[in-house]
């Protein structure tokens, strides 16, 4: 699953590169902007005289395509990330406090998984201790 996410990165950076130099190279409507820093015209002549409508067509084509990549990386990264790790861990947790004590409730395993630990000593967080009363004023 790894090379398929790296594939897919590299075609998607491609895309990138691609979708920003055809936004780049467009004419706008008052046929001035960046489509004229590659010369008065350029486009026209390389593309023929119908390239704003061919150029705005490929452009939603390239949209398209990044959009979909997108999704699509997102989805595999998550599958990759949930596949082993946070659900596993509560499964094997609940297992074993479930198999310490198996005449205790669910409930007390759940309070058990998420009672707040101190992650350099493993042991659980202590309540604040209660500020002192303020004396009587007189």
């Amino acid at each position: 699953m790894g090379i398929l996410i790296g594939l897919l990165s590299f075609l998607l950076v491609l895309v990138c590169l691609l979708l920003g130099l055809l936004v780049l190279i467009q004419l706008p409507k008052k046929e001035a902007g960046m489509g004229m820093a590659f010369g008065s015209g350029a486009v026209d002549t390389l593309l023929g005289a119908g390239a704003g409508s061919a150029l705005t067509s490929i452009t939603k084509w390239t949209g398209g395509v990044f959009l979909g990549l997108c999704i699509l990386l997102a989805w595999l990264g998550n599958m990759k990330n949930s596949s082993g790790s946070a659900a596993k861990a509560v499964r094997e947790a609940v297992t074993r406090s479930e198999a310490a004590a198996p005449a205790s409730s669910a409930a007390s395993a759940v309070n058990t998984l998420i009672t707040p630990t101190n992650a350099a000593t493993k042991a659980p967080v202590s309540a604040p201790a209660a500020a002192p009363a303020a004396p009587a004023a007189k």
